[in-house]
């Protein structure tokens, strides 16, 4: 079993989760993040002074699958999240050692 997380723009949500949802990922916990990386933030304008966003709006998308399911998601968010700038995000991959279902008590497998 693995965790993937993966970090994209925000305004690409939608159209990864409708791809990830045709083929057949159920369940996936979404939150809205702030970070950098080579892009190291940008300057704005308001009201007529500037001043530095060190920290851009990013979406984290965390999904528990099986082993089997890891490359075909990966794939599909590469291709899905991809616009060609910086910032488009990352994907990282860890190993579950153990899930269980509260509800049911179901473990690992059966649990996802």
């Amino acid at each position: 079993m693995k965790l993937i997380t993966i970090i994209i723009k925000p305004f690409k949500l939608e159209e990864v989760r409708e791809a990830l949802a045709d083929i057949g990922i159920q369940g996936m916990t979404i939150t809205e993040v702030k970070g950098f990386g080579r892009q190291k933030g940008h300057s704005e304008l308001y009201r007529g002074a500037e001043y530095n966003v060190n920290f851009l709006p990013k979406v984290k998308i965390d999904i528990a699958t099986s082993d089997e399911r890891v490359e075909e998601i990966i794939h599909i968010v590469q291709q899905t999240a991809f616009t060609g700038k910086m910032g488009d995000g990352k994907i990282f991959l860890f190993e579950l050692q153990h899930v269980v279902r509260i509800r049911t008590g179901e473990i690992n497998d059966l649990a996802l």
